[in-house]
């Protein structure tokens, strides 16, 4: 039944509605043509009118009054006419036209239909002829009357039939369907189930939420759907799809970048419940003397397992980098000859960078100058230049010709500033070059430095090289036999360009492995010292300035020079093996650190003790190649590379490396004592 009641109040409310459209189009047909042809309508029926009355309401007299208007009553007319027509009322003009008649009747379309008769002529009986006569002239304008007529919808394919089930009492067809056309009316107070009447506020404030909690139950099914979807399990690859994503290079790059940067995260060693109330370093035990520790230590399987760390130098730009370079591994026939790996302290498995050579790279550093620019000189005599912003080969390197070097490099250093900076390399056959950082197809400048009172050949075999700070016109290089010669890159008025040898410094019986001039930090000028070591198992401290001397200990080097030479102010023989590096500290004046063959690493302080060191640890049990203070402000960090291919990061402690005020004046102090001993 209710199905039923539904059925057919929708079929109600479809005739309501077809109703409603077909007003609305003759409403607007209605609007749309209105104007004109209501305007000719009426005019027509005023000339027609006129037409009719014409012969008999002319006025027998000539006179016409005035124009004006007035109303007349029935009673007025039948004094006028003599004949009072029932209901009556009109206005008269004085020229006899009645402007306005009505009766008690009811209009049709624009014409008066009396309630006693039909026409003018049936006016209360009155004769027309006799109105008509009178001075007054009566002329009907009639009233023009709009009807709106609704045309019948077509009759239903199927009878419309009513039950007693539906019907209400005291309700009549048309008035439900006037309670359905006002409901139609407001749709929003419409009933949603076809009901009749209208809703209340909390009705419909209860409709729509009941409304707005179906939409929400709909988007959580939608959602529980997508979920259920994401549960599906992915469709397994095979082996040669998974081939094909491996072999991606994009894919390969992003997995080395990824992973690189979770291990950084992982390898980081930060204590983060470190308690910064305590005012004493916890790292280190002083109370024990332990004031060195081993910070971390790099290696890596598939590319130093075999190789030996020939050179290492830290970023100035990055202080967590370090560079450190290799020679051949006999064992890996397939890889590069040499190679050059930047490990980072905050990545501890693996390197962040590998670049390769085609020959042993024995000397790497960093640019001061460009971050990402890494110059490596290599055992072919190539120099070879590598961007971190690239790929593992040099973007540059120089060509093997006559021009440049053709012998192995073991020492090279950049100089100048941002704007204006220079490398200078220097390699067996003696041959000092200066290069344009981004041009190595030639050397800018070449420098073949010799000998020629030289007993046996003027050539001479460099192996170690350093500038003083500030000067880049000075050279001072070590060679082979052990000697250690000043040299000028430029012509002067006083000598020419080329070695220095009537300044030469002997001392050594054996090949220079390190030289290193003292930095010009501080209060006094301590730049005229430098150090030295050597395969004779010793170290040697030296002045640029110093008064030469007849008789020097080494008089085997004396011998083959043929003449004397300026001897070394102080030697440091606690050594039981070859030394292969030596550094000063780049912040205290008095503190240097050597590396040996029997892989012991020693921290000097000239001004605590010249004969021993102050503090020896045992690094490794191989022999130690190279070390090398970080660039930071304090420089508590020194890296030391073995020839077991193992890169040592040792930290130091402040009380080692801070200086004091009067470590300067102190220094200078023991160096004039060490002197004065030396000349007696």
């Amino acid at each position: 039944m209710a199905d039923r009641r539904q059925r057919e109040i929708e079929e109600k409310r479809a005739k309501i509605q077809e109703l409603r459209r077909a007003r609305e189009e003759r409403k607007a047909q209605a609007e749309k043509g209105s104007t004109e042809p209501l305007t000719s309508s009426r005019r027509d029926v005023n000339e027609l009118v006129e037409s009719l009355l014409a012969p008999s309401t002319r006025p027998t007299s000539p006179f016409v009054p005035a124009p004006s208007t007035r109303q007349v009553t029935p009673s007025q007319l039948s004094q006028q006419t003599g004949d009072t027509p029932p209901g009556l009322t009109g206005t008269i003009t004085p020229g006899g036209r009645a402007s306005r008649l009505s009766n008690d009747g009811s209009t049709q379309g624009g014409r008066r239909v009396p309630s006693g008769g039909t026409g003018i002529s049936g006016i209360g009986g009155t004769d027309r002829r006799e109105l008509m006569g009178s001075p007054f002239q009566i002329m009907v304008d009639y009233v023009d009357h709009q009807a709106e007529l609704y045309e019948l919808p077509s009759k239903p394919s199927k009878p419309v039939t009513y039950s007693k089930a539906i019907q209400t009492t005291g309700t009549s067809t048309s008035t439900s369907t006037s309670d359905l056309d006002s409901d139609d009316d407001d749709p929003s107070r419409r009933r949603p189930d076809g009901g009749s009447g209208r809703e209340t506020e909390d009705e419909m404030r209860k409709r729509i939420l009941l409304e707005l909690e179906e939409e929400r139950k709909a988007l959580e099914k939608e959602l529980e759907d997508l979920k259920s979807e994401d549960k599906v399990m992915p469709m397994e690859l095979s082996s040669e799809q998974k081939q094909a994503i491996f072999h991606n290079p994009d894919f390969a790059v992003f997995i080395d970048e990824s992973t690189r940067i979770v291990q950084r995260a992982l390898s980081d060693n930060y204590d983060y419940i470190k308690d910064y109330t305590i005012g004493i370093d916890s790292a280190f035990d002083e109370s024990e003397g332990q004031k060195v520790k081993l910070f971390c230590s790099f290696s890596d399987d598939r590319w130093t397992t075999g190789r030996s760390v020939t050179d290492l130098d830290w970023s100035h730009k990055f202080p967590e980098l370090v560079a450190a370079s290799y020679n051949k591994s006999p064992s890996a026939l397939n890889d590069p000859d040499g190679i050059v790996a930047v490990w980072n302290l905050h990545l501890l498995e693996r390197p962040e960078f590998i670049f390769h050579s085609p020959s042993d790279v024995l000397s790497v550093t960093f640019s001061p100058f460009h971050p990402t620019l890494i110059f490596g000189g290599s055992y072919s005599g190539q120099i070879l230049l590598w961007d971190t912003r690239a790929k593992h080969l040099p973007v540059l390197k120089t060509p093997l010709s006559a021009s440049g070097h053709t012998y192995p490099i073991y020492s090279m250093k950049m100089v100048g500033t941002q704007n204006a900076n220079n490398l200078i390399t220097s390699s067996t056959d003696g041959l000092v070059c200066t290069w344009l950082t981004d041009m190595l197809a030639q050397p800018q400048e070449a420098l073949s430095l010799s000998i020629p009172s030289h007993n046996k050949t003027d050539e001479i075999s460099i192996t170690a090289l350093d500038l003083p700070d500030g000067d880049t016109s000075t050279l001072w290089i070590g060679t082979e036999e052990g000697s250690i010669y000043p040299a000028n890159r430029y012509d002067r008025a006083s000598s020419k360009a080329g070695l220095i040898s009537e300044d030469v410094h002997r001392g050594h019986s054996g090949a220079i492995t390190g030289l290193h001039l003292h930095p010009s930090s501080g209060p006094v000028d301590l730049s005229d010292l430098f150090l030295t070591s050597s395969v004779d198992w010793t170290v040697k401290l030296w002045r640029t300035k110093a008064s030469k001397v007849p008789n020097i200990s080494s008089s085997s080097s004396t011998n083959k020079s043929g003449g004397g030479g300026v001897g070394p102010i102080h030697s440091f023989e606690e050594s039981d093996d070859y030394v292969f590096d030596v550094k000063w500290h780049p912040h205290h004046p008095s503190v240097f650190g050597t590396v040996d063959g029997t892989g012991k690493f020693d921290l000097w302080n000239l001004n605590q003790d010249v004969e021993v060191p102050s503090i020896s640890t045992q690094v490794s049990t191989t022999s130690l190649n190279k070390l090398s203070f970080d660039h930071t402000s304090s420089s508590r960090r020194v890296g030391i590379g073995g020839s077991d291919g193992i890169l040592y990061i040792y930290e130091l402690s402040d009380s080692l490396i801070i200086p004091k005020e009067n470590e300067w004046v102190d220094m200078q102090r023991t160096v004039n004592g060490l002197s004065l001993v030396n000349e007696s």
